[in-house]
Parts: structure tokens; sequence; C-alpha cells
């Protein structure tokens, strides 16, 4: 299996090119050197305290109607009220967990998560739980903390912590590590 000299360069093994650095590869490496190792730092902390946010039942509607889930649980206050352990609609789990790009602010417009990020990519969850509902009418909050960070081809990839305390609460209504890629360029 040696290497060999081809009309496309230098190839590997079977046809197969070998892995060169693009221009753009070096400009990311270059520019988040700096923030990986300030990250590094902070693995373990708090990152992030989001302001608090008012569930409403338009909100929790329209999740709904945005996923079909039209549960009586999540929709009907009336029916809720007077058969629900919590007397109360409650937001659907799922609409909890959605809100972390904008509770995290992610989605604010000009607004880089770190310095020097371009964009932010949702990569992935794990460990996803809904520990207490989210009667509609409550405020939460979400707090990051920054579990992990490395590099990836390209970007940082970094792993949070996203809970989401309910006002009043002792229990969170939604834990979970979300995985995000930050680019440069």
């Amino acid at each position: 299996t040696a290497w060999s000299v081809g009309a496309a360069g230098l190839m590997a093994p079977r046809g197969r090119r070998p892995y060169t650095a693009r221009p753009a590869d070096f400009r990311t490496r270059h520019m988040s050197t700096p923030l990986l190792a300030q990250l590094r730092e902070r693995v373990g902390q708090e990152v992030h305290l989001s302001d608090w946010l008012t569930i409403s039942q338009a909100r929790i509607n329209a999740f709904a109607d945005a996923t079909g889930d039209h549960q009586w649980i999540h929709v009907d206050p009336e029916r809720a009220a007077a058969e629900s352990p919590w007397g109360s609609t409650i937001a659907h789990g799922y609409f909890t967990l959605s809100l972390y790009p904008m509770l995290r602010g992610l989605v604010a417009p000009g607004q880089a998560i770190y310095p020097g990020v371009k964009q932010a990519i949702n990569y992935g969850l794990d460990k996803l739980r809904f520990p207490s509902p989210v009667p509609a009418g409550s405020r939460i909050r979400a707090r990051c903390k920054l579990l992990k960070v490395e590099e990836v081809p390209g970007a940082l990839q970094f792993t949070e912590q996203y809970t989401v305390e309910v006002e009043g609460q002792p229990k969170p209504a939604c834990v979970a590590e979300a995985i995000m890629r930050a680019y440069f360029v």
C-alpha cells in the first residue's frame, strides 16, 4: 500500500487523497485557540442565566398547532382545571426544550454566543429529562453550565447543561445536555 503520484496529485493507498488543510481551516483554528483556552477554564461553571419568560396559554397553543399535539392537558384549560393533577394546562416538555436557543441567547440578532463566533449550530442532545411540569402562566428561566469544550474539524464543540427553572417550584422542568458547534468563518 504505497503512496503514488497521479493526475490529482499525491494519492493515498486505494486512490484516496490525503487531507490537506484549507486556508479556512487555518483561520478557524487560529481564531478559536484563545476562546478554547478561555472556555476550558470555565468548564463546570455557569455560563448563562436567562431572564424570566412567561409561558402563556397562547404560546402553548401555538406550539400545539406547530406540532399537532393537541392533548387536553396542554390546550383545554377547563378540563385541565377539573381533571389534571396540576389544576391547569401545562406546557409540552418539548416546548420547554425548544426554548433553549432563545433563552440561551443563540438567536438574538447581532449577538454572538462567544467573541469571534459567526455561527452557532445545535448539534444534538444527551441526557434529556422533564422532572416537573410548566403550568400555563408560569415564569421560567434557563441556567446553562459548561460541561465540555473540544475542537472538531472547522469548529469548536461545546456541551452545556440546560436547566429550566420554574419560578416557585423546587424541581426543574427540563434538564438536558445540549451540544453546539461554533464556527468562526
